[in-house]
């Protein structure tokens, strides 16, 4: 008899985290400026992408999209300030609760 349980999904990296996060970005928040261009070491803040709320709504769709629970000490710029910085963060939390 075979076992119905599913596959484990593939390992994601950062590359793939980061197209998702831009993806997610530019759908909430950059869908009225379509010619605005965002690079990955952008500060999303600073360039005005997102606000306070958008910091929640990123917080929301990282929990919901990659499984990664984000502590109160966790939410700074260093961990959420940038596509860059999102994706390792999300990584390094993945790889954490995988170890």
């Amino acid at each position: 008899m075979t076992s119905l349980r599913p596959s484990p999904a593939p390992p994601l990296v950062e590359p793939d985290i980061r197209a998702r996060l831009r993806a997610f970005v530019e759908e909430n928040f950059l869908y009225m400026r379509p010619d605005f261009v965002l690079r990955d070491e952008d500060r999303l803040l600073e360039r005005g992408v997102i606000d306070s709320m958008g910091v929640v709504e990123m917080i929301t769709f990282i929990e919901d999209e990659f499984g990664v629970k984000t502590a109160d000490d966790e939410i700074s710029e260093a961990n959420l300030g940038t596509l860059a910085a999102i994706a390792a963060f999300v990584s390094n939390k993945r790889n954490s609760a995988n170890a």
